[in-house]
C-alpha cells in the first residue's frame, strides 16, 4: 500500500541552473545534495524544510544513457498556494514567464515555466 508521494524526479539539461531557478526564483530549499563520485549527481529540494514531498534534479543526459527507454519528459506538477497572487507577483519581479491567472471551479490557477521551458501550475483553492 502507498502511503505518501514521496520524491519526484525532474530530468533537466543543467542541474546547477535548475537548483538556482528553484531557490531564487520560487524559493525552494536545497534539502540534500549527493554525488556517487562517478559522474552521478542528484539535489532534493522542497517548498518548505517540513514538506513530505520533495523534487530530485537529475542529470537528463546521463539519465538517457543509463536507461535509454525511461521517459524523461517533465511531469505536469501541479503546486498549491494560500496566497496565488503573492506568489504570481513575485515570480513576474524574477523575470519568472507566467501564464494568466485563471478561476477554475475548484479555486484559481496560473502556470509558470523554468529556465528551461518546463511548464508547472499552482493553484489556490
Amino acid at each position: 500500500m502507498i502511503n505518501k508521494v514521496g520524491q519526484i524526479m525532474l530530468y533537466v539539461s543543467n542541474q546547477d541552473e535548475a537548483v538556482n531557478f528553484w531557490t531564487e526564483k520560487v524559493g525552494f530549499h536545497v534539502v540534500a545534495e549527493e554525488d556517487n563520485g562517478e559522474g552521478m549527481r542528484w539535489i532534493e529540494l522542497s517548498p518548505t524544510k517540513e514538506a513530505e514531498t520533495s523534487i530530485i534534479l537529475h542529470n537528463k543526459e546521463l539519465i538517457a544513457k543509463m536507461e535509454p527507454e525511461l521517459n524523461l519528459g517533465t511531469p505536469s506538477l501541479l503546486f498549491f498556494s494560500d496566497n496565488l497572487d503573492e506568489l504570481y507577483n513575485g515570480l513576474q519581479n524574477k523575470d519568472v514567464t507566467v501564464g494568466d491567472i485563471v478561476d477554475m471551479p475548484n479555486g484559481r490557477v496560473f502556470n509558470f515555466s523554468d529556465t528551461e521551458g518546463n511548464y508547472f501550475a499552482v493553484l489556490q483553492k
